[in-house]
């Protein structure tokens, strides 16, 4: 009889490993093609001679699509399946990349602008389909172990890939910013500009490959579909029943979508725009490019030490709690020191903005029942803040912008953008979590 449950039950474990396993693909080429962005902002600003609010416009574009397609996208998934769902969303990434072709040979920033929107679809669809498949694959109150594992998978390939990209598209860039600005022929700084805008149109051919190859191997993986049609359940595994009838009766994934706003604008300040403050400060672009890469190093760490404690020693709101606090004081020790110290604490902003997502996403989803996949999508819209706040924070100290605030500098943005957002997950994680809650 032993001999027998073991027997039926090993399948069942290398299915659910299996998953993990595709699943942790997956989250890989999320954070890929996610944190190249931190490359192209530097890189767009240069090619095509633009503005910092301008080129941050590459996170506003990029994120924008998870908020025009989130919704339309629980639907397709609520007819395609969430493993059919995250192999059309990959299609639609690797478009998103292709664009980037006839962008670069124009050197038009529209054309960059729409492939990162088409991109920003995909990565919605995504997104939509993959976190609260993670989340409902296994026991709930381990959920955040789970996204914990995934976000090492993304912040591994996030870490690395602003250090290939830049490597390629932004080699010797500071000798280089030196000959298109003391560059007085039109023709000759052109050709200059031509050249280095073809240089990203290599990697993000081979991103497309890859990204279909993927697509393909997904379709036909023995990935399971999971049923979140007809029930729900609570912490303890069991099914409970729920009157409900709307999205809208539940308050706490309305907080949690916004919580989730607040989180990715606070991350994205903190992953993308920390080579913008470096160069602020006035350090070189050839140092610079590389912060990014800091700020990810320390969201790994963050991750490592969410799996080990969760939910064996922190439950899922104490965690946020905690990350919400170090966010603030984080910054303020940023706002209060300059240079490499400031750079430092940004960096260590992404330790503090580690183990949000994990915790965020499953509070705000928990119960759902029938609801999980419009509610999935409502999460994901939150993900437009991480387009928002960069482009509030550029303007604020911006002469030229109806936002700018008299006597305002960047150090004073910057911090006026992440306080407020780090005070509303605190508030989240302490009480925002459970209004509605059954």
């Amino acid at each position: 009889m032993s001999n027998t449950a073991t027997t039926l039950a090993a399948p069942k474990q290398a299915s659910y490993v299996q998953s993990l396993l595709i699943l942790g693909v997956l989250y890989f080429m999320l954070g890929f093609i996610t944190w190249v962005n931190a490359t192209l902002i530097p890189f767009l600003q240069l090619s095509c001679q633009l503005t910092i609010a301008e080129a941050l416009l590459v996170t506003f574009a990029s994120y924008l699509g998870y908020f025009f397609l989130a919704i339309p996208s629980s639907f397709i998934i609520k007819k395609t399946g969430f493993k059919n769902g995250m192999a059309y969303s990959l299609v639609i990434i690797a478009a998103g990349c292709l664009i980037f072709i006839p962008a670069a040979n124009t050197r038009n920033f529209g054309l960059f602008l729409t492939g990162l929107f088409i991109q920003g679809m995909g990565m919605s669809l995504l997104q939509t389909a993959s976190n609260p498949y993670v989340s409902i694959i296994g026991p709930i109150e381990s959920a955040a172990k789970r996204i914990s594992i995934m976000g090492i998978c993304n912040k591994i390939a996030g870490t690395i890939s602003p250090l290939i990209l830049a490597s390629i598209v932004l080699k010797d860039a500071e000798v280089l910013e030196t000959k298109i600005k003391a560059t007085t022929d039109a023709v000759v700084k052109s050709g200059l500009l031509d050249n280095l805008a073809s240089r990203v149109i290599l990697p993000y051919i081979v991103l497309a490959v890859i990204l279909v190859g993927l697509a393909v191997a997904i379709n036909r993986s023995s990935l399971p579909e999971i049923d979140t049609d007809n029930k729900s359940v609570d912490n303890e595994g069991k099914t409970v029943t729920d009157s409900r009838s709307s999205i809208f009766q539940y308050p706490y994934l309305l907080l949690g979508a916004l919580c989730i706003f607040m989180y990715v604008g606070v991350e994205v300040m903190a992953g993308d725009v920390i080579g913008t403050y470096g160069r602020e400060l006035g350090m070189s672009l050839d140092k610079t490019k590389y912060f990014t890469t800091f700020t990810l190093a320390a969201m790994l760490v963050g991750y490592v030490v969410g799996i080990i404690t969760i939910p064996k020693y922190l439950s899922q709101d104490m965690s946020l709690r905690i990350c919400a606090i170090l966010g603030i004081l984080f910054t303020a020790c940023a706002f209060m020191t300059s240079g490499y110290v400031a750079v430092t604490f940004i960096a260590l902003l992404g330790l503090a903005n580690s183990l949000m997502w994990p915790a965020i996403f499953p509070l705000a989803i928990e119960k759902l029942g029938s609801f999980t996949k419009l509610g999935s999508a409502f999460l994901i819209m939150g993900i437009v803040g991480g387009g928002v706040l960069p482009q509030i924070f550029s303007r604020l100290y911006n002469p030229e912008s109806f936002i700018y605030v008299q006597g305002m500098d960047f150090r004073h943005a910057f911090l006026y953008c992440m306080i407020p957002g780090y005070l509303y997950i605190l508030y989240y994680a302490l009480a925002g979590h459970k209004v509605g809650k059954r």
